[in-house]
């Protein structure tokens, strides 16, 4: 007995194969979702990428946390009014501040593109980032690049094209530090002046000669006459040394310049638990907590509670201008 063959069943198999396979040998993922531009996302994935060499000389890209390095920073073109740079081994994206050791101003930035390709620079400046640093007329700025992990309020500023808070400017002493690591010749080392030897300061003492004394004449023996008793002398009563007072430790002051940031919380209960540790105090920033402690009138008053906040563990706390 034989059966009806339908010959239309090959025809559709084919049909089938083609709309879910694609044509033309495309891969299977071409069509993908777009990328996350916004929220914490958008930092993620994290790329780091394989050696490359530059005239000669091999730049490993590493996921290195506490990079902090000098050198020399030009402007490119990329970038536009955003506050990004180009780094030739630090992860993309990344957060660094960047410090010009001509008037210690520091700002944060955004690491978004290698280069430069050139091994003179060790970074390239956006357009924006150059205005906001001050270096935009310098072809060749001498600048401090240290790798940070901000908050994520400050990492969508920048990543919105924005600019984030202006960070505390490096003093003088600090600065000086900074130019002579990055080269001797910028801050030459004073030349100690020797104490004078001993054969210079000593003066002669003058040797003289006594004069002789005349033999004196022999005078009578008085009579001596009775010893009063000695009357006991009263001992003195010991005076207490007065104790020094305790120096008071720094304080926060009312309408201070300076607050010290110790960390930006999704959790509010982290955030309390954090104030209490450190007796700081919280703000809301958006579907963030701050903790700060603060506001203090100087910048000594400010670097004596951030020191207290990096003991508590707070490894990311920082002193910033008060709002």
């Amino acid at each position: 007995m034989r059966f009806p063959v339908n010959h239309a069943l090959p025809l559709a198999a084919l049909v089938m194969l083609a709309a879910c396979g694609g044509g033309g040998g495309e891969k299977a993922n071409s069509a993908t979702l777009p990328p996350v531009t916004s929220g914490p996302g958008a930092d993620y994935p994290i790329v780091v990428g394989e050696p490359f060499t530059i005239a000669g000389v091999t730049h490993t890209p590493v996921d290195k946390l506490n990079y902090d390095a000098v050198g020399y920073a030009a402007v490119g073109s990329e970038g536009g009014g955003g506050v990004t740079i180009t780094h030739k081994t630090l992860p993309l994206p990344s957060y660094a501040e960047v410090t010009s050791l001509d008037t210690g101003k520091t700002i944060l930035v955004r690491v978004e593109r290698r280069g430069p390709m050139d091994n003179d620079r060790l970074i390239e400046l956006s357009p924006g980032a150059a205005a906001h640093l001050g270096t935009a007329d310098q072809p060749r700025a001498a600048i401090r690049i240290r790798r940070v992990n901000p908050p994520e309020v400050e990492r969508a500023m920048l990543r919105g094209g924005g600019r984030a808070p202006s960070r505390m400017d490096t003093p003088p002493s600090l600065l000086t530090v900074l130019k002579r690591r990055l080269d001797p010749q910028l801050v030459p080392m004073p030349v100690p002046v020797p104490p004078p030897s001993q054969s210079e300061t000593a003066t002669p003492t003058p040797q003289v000669t006594p004069t002789p004394r005349a033999t004196p004449t022999p005078r009578a023996t008085p009579t001596p006459r009775a010893t009063p008793s000695p009357r006991p002398t009263p001992r003195p009563v010991a005076t207490p040394s007065p104790r020094p007072s305790p120096s008071p430790s720094p304080a926060a002051t009312q309408g201070g310049a300076f607050v010290v940031q110790v960390g930006a919380f999704g959790s509010r209960a982290n955030a309390v638990a954090a104030a209490a540790k450190v007796g700081g105090q919280q703000r809301a920033s958006g579907s963030l907590t701050r903790v700060v402690i603060g506001p203090f009138a100087n910048r000594a008053a400010a670097e004596a509670a951030l020191a207290k906040a990096r003991t508590a563990g707070y490894r990311d706390a920082r002193i910033q201008r008060a709002d």
